[in-house]
Formats: structure tokens, C-alpha cells, sequence
């Protein structure tokens, strides 16, 4: 199999759909990931723990319908292809 822009973008995806289905109740608050963790002061730079899981929220939040949209592109795609 060789590494194509196809592929790098399938990769992507599935990445994005992975993040985008974790569950903060279920899955970040276990791990110590949740929103109350990492409160930071007024003026302080975030820690790293604090800025994956907004980027882990914002995840969440943009690609809610349209990874479900890509994703189905991607499926028939693939069957198309194969």
C-alpha cells in the first residue's frame, strides 16, 4: 500500500472521528482530562493539559455533523474503489 494523499486524508479522518467521540463524563474525567480540570488564573498561560482538551472540545464541537458527513463520503468512496 503506498502513501498517498488518499490515504493521508483517510488517516486524518479517522483521527478526527476518534477525538471527536470521546466522551467527557465517560471517558476524559476518568483519565483526569475533564473541563474542571486545569483552571488557570487570570493572565497565566495555559498548561499543555489545559490546551489539549480544548482542542479535544473544539474537536468536538465543529466536526459533530460534518465528520458524520465526510465519514459516509469516505465509506462509499471506498467501496466504489474497491
Amino acid at each position: 500500500m503506498a502513501f498517498t494523499l488518499y490515504s493521508l486524508l483517510q488517516a486524518s479522518l479517522l483521527i478526527v472521528n476518534a477525538v471527536a467521540v470521546l466522551h467527557e463524563e465517560r471517558f476524559l474525567r476518568h483519565v483526569g482530562w475533564g473541563s474542571d480540570q486545569g483552571i488557570g488564573g487570570f493572565g497565566e498561560e495555559p498548561g499543555i493539559k489545559a490546551q489539549l482538551t480544548n482542542l479535544i472540545r473544539s474537536i468536538r464541537t465543529v466536526m459533530r455533523g460534518k465528520g458524520t458527513i465526510l465519514s459516509i463520503i469516505m465509506i462509499i468512496m471506498i467501496t466504489i474503489c474497491n
